[in-house]
């Protein structure tokens, strides 16, 4: 018994000489007894974090957490990603990856990229990953992503463009009217009620009122909507 118990104690031993020479690398603590039942070995898992490419940590409970990329939920069952710090193009490809998986283990549907000009370089990335172009504004590019084996019923960019005229009398009846300085009625003497674009976000009375204020320097107040008309639009 006493020979058995020389030889338990030298092998715990040689094992805590192991375990401490790798201890920086572990990232542990261990604790050990000398007893002769038992060697307890606690590791600390929450000094522990593990990072090659990618953003894997591990908490204190053990539980594996993986760093996505900044997204917020929308009332269609997908994503959208606001894209804003710099990033080079291998850690996001790491953070796309591992959220497209995530978000597929979630039954999450479409995903919306948009990329500020100044991430530019980033847009590669994405392409190659499937994600496709949607629209473009001066300083952003949306790209879009379906991540279900089903039918994709993202919407298409907006394809329409909406304008408006306003027909403007005073006390007196008389109806306002203008000639174009520029457009295709520029130089031909037709007289016109004033028209205009619609401004994004932009309510179709307000642009009325600011198209009149405009191009005739009136101050006009909407009363009512008198008519809508559809166009297509010319190729």
């Amino acid at each position: 018994m006493v020979e058995l118990n020389r030889v338990k104690n030298q092998r715990l031993v040689e094992l805590a000489a192991f375990l401490q020479e790798f201890k920086s690398v572990l990232g542990s603590v261990l604790v050990l007894t000398s007893g002769i039942f038992g060697l307890l070995i606690s590791f600390l898992v929450g000094t522990m974090s593990i990072s090659v490419n990618s953003s894997d940590r591990v908490c204190e409970n053990g539980i594996q957490h993986v760093e996505l990329l900044p997204a917020t939920n929308d009332v269609h069952g997908g994503v959208i990603v606001d894209m804003k710090d710099a990033m080079d193009a291998q850690h996001f490809l790491t953070l796309l990856r591992a959220s497209i998986s995530q978000w597929r283990r979630e039954g999450k549907k479409g995903v919306w990229i948009k990329l500020p000009i100044e991430l530019v370089n980033l847009v590669e990335t994405a392409v190659k990953e499937g994600f496709r172009y949607h629209h473009a504004e001066p300083h952003y590019l949306m790209l879009v992503y379906w991540i279900p084996e089903t039918t994709n019923t993202l919407p298409a960019n907006a394809s329409h463009r909406v304008s408006v005229g306003a027909i403007v009398v005073n006390d007196k009846k008389e109806m306002l009217v203008v000639q174009e300085k520029s457009g295709r009625f520029q130089g031909t003497g037709v007289w016109k009620i004033p028209t205009g674009v619609v401004d994004e976000g932009e309510d179709i009375f307000k642009a009325a009122v600011r198209e009149v204020k405009e191009e005739t320097g009136i101050d006009a107040e909407f009363l009512e909507v008198l008519a809508f008309r559809y166009k297509f639009a010319q190729s």
